[in-house]
């Protein structure tokens, strides 16, 4: 699958984001689950802090980064 590219509109990205939910649901909950989207930029908020830890290159994050860090979060609550 290929992530949309941040300029690509929101019912794109949100169709994305629903069929990877679907795709991972698929797996059974104790797989480790890597996900890349080379399209999203964590910024070094603390909300990014648990996905891309104190790692991030970019100051600011973009709207492709706030979403991966949401499927992130809605995989693995605990995260």
């Amino acid at each position: 699958m290929r992530a949309p590219s941040e300029e690509k509109s929101d019912d794109s990205k949100d169709s994305f984001c629903e069929e990877l939910e679907q795709v991972f649901d698929h797996f059974p909950k104790y797989h480790m689950e890597i996900l890349l989207d080379f399209n999203a930029k964590f910024g070094r908020q603390d909300i990014f802090k648990p996905t891309a830890w104190n790692d991030s290159l970019y100051q600011d994050n973009n709207d492709n980064g706030v979403r991966t860090e949401k499927l992130c979060h809605i995989q693995n609550p605990g995260c």
